[in-house]
């Protein structure tokens, strides 16, 4: 599979992160050394990530992971990064679900010692699958699993969305609300159209993400239905598994008050998304894998809530996911990596299936 360069994801310096952090963690664990520190091949483009094990004689984790706010002067992908609501997120989805969430440590809200807030949690050991190149495309060990095993992994994570939704007590979860009026569906579409006001500031506008937006007003649900913690970047490439079984549910920037279409329309676009630029690659991928019926019905014997209007929620999700995907090039134009081009819709690669899912013959 042909691709442009991947993106920058820190401007940073590695090495210098590694003596602030040793010196900051001396100040929590006196005596204790942050060690075989290292930055992941697959750190994202938003919060950074730092591995490293503690040495201490009686250290309260010795593997770690770190999260590290996004360099506020580096381009970045979301306007906030805030990191003690990521951290509060974790311990109330660990302390009231039976979901696999890594401990969270330690939470730092000063600036100064790493340049940006962070937080310190337990890595979990396993695998991860791969974003790129996809796991949709052939070479990796999810693409070279049997179907069984396949099987196994969707209904493992199927579970872990429809756990999160029925076991977090909403009143605990109100800090995640929305700002804004009305529902917390309507709330979290106009923080959407507020994320996209900020991406497009000054910048070329999308016809293509604006003709989205009108059409869900025309698809918006009769009833939204219940408001239930919604992880937000529900999807595989966000879970730890050992062989086939989830053993660490990662990425909580996302978290918002919703209903529960909301999540599962973001799992299923994404593999979609996956699975779209495989086939336009001219290979089979895994078109049975987390297919929208099979999700949906699923979904609905775990809960006994079956998921209605769908059409919405993934049009909603593809919109969402464009919004990122602009963000993300208009940063490959500030730091010279690549140049608009006359139809910034183009910009956005899933702009044909998007396109598709506005015109309503997406699912056709």
């Amino acid at each position: 599979m042909a691709t442009a360069p991947r993106p920058r994801t820190t401007t940073r310096d590695p090495e210098e992160l590694a003596h602030r952090l040793t010196a900051w963690l001396d100040t929590r664990l006196p005596g204790a050394k942050a060690v075989d520190i290292r930055v992941p091949a697959s750190n994202g483009m938003s919060s950074e990530t730092l591995l490293f094990d503690i040495e201490h004689p009686e250290p309260p984790l010795r593997a770690c992971a770190l999260r590290l706010a996004a360099d506020p002067a580096a381009y970045t992908v979301f306007p906030v990064y805030d990191l003690p609501r990521q951290f509060r997120t974790m311990r109330l989805v660990a302390d009231r679900t039976d979901l696999p969430v890594p401990e969270v440590r330690w939470l730092e809200e000063d600036p100064d010692p790493l340049g940006a807030p962070f937080f310190v949690m337990e890595r979990v050991e396993g695998r991860v699958p791969p974003d790129v190149m996809p796991y949709t495309y052939e070479g990796n060990w999810l693409h070279a699993a049997t179907d069984a095993e396949r099987e196994r992994l969707e209904a493992a994570s199927i579970g872990l969305i429809a756990r999160l939704h029925d076991q977090v007590p909403l009143p605990e979860a109100e800090f995640l609300t929305l700002p804004g009026e009305g529902d917390a569906l309507g709330r979290h579409v106009a923080s959407q159209r507020a994320y996209y006001e900020w991406v497009v500031d000054g910048l070329a506008r999308s016809p293509l993400i604006e003709s989205a937006f009108d059409r869900l007003t025309e698809l918006w649900p009769a009833d939204p239905g219940e408001t239930v913690l919604n992880w937000g970047d529900a999807r595989i490439g966000n879970v730890v598994y050992d062989g086939f079984d989830p053993v660490a549910v990662l990425d909580w920037e996302m978290a918002a008050l919703a209903p529960r279409e909301v999540d599962l329309g973001w799992t299923v676009y994404l593999h979609r998304f996956f699975q779209d630029l495989t086939a336009a690659f001219g290979q089979p991928g895994l078109p049975e894998f987390f297919r929208r019926d099979r999700v949906e019905v699923r979904y609905a014997e775990l809960t006994g809530h079956t998921p209605r209007d769908m059409d919405f929620y993934t049009l909603y999700a593809a919109l969402r996911h464009a919004i990122v995907m602009l963000r993300i090039a208009y940063r490959q134009v500030h730091f010279g990596e690549t140049a608009v081009p006359a139809d910034p819709d183009t910009l956005i690669l899933h702009h044909g299936s998007l396109r598709a899912m506005v015109q309503g013959s997406y699912w056709d």
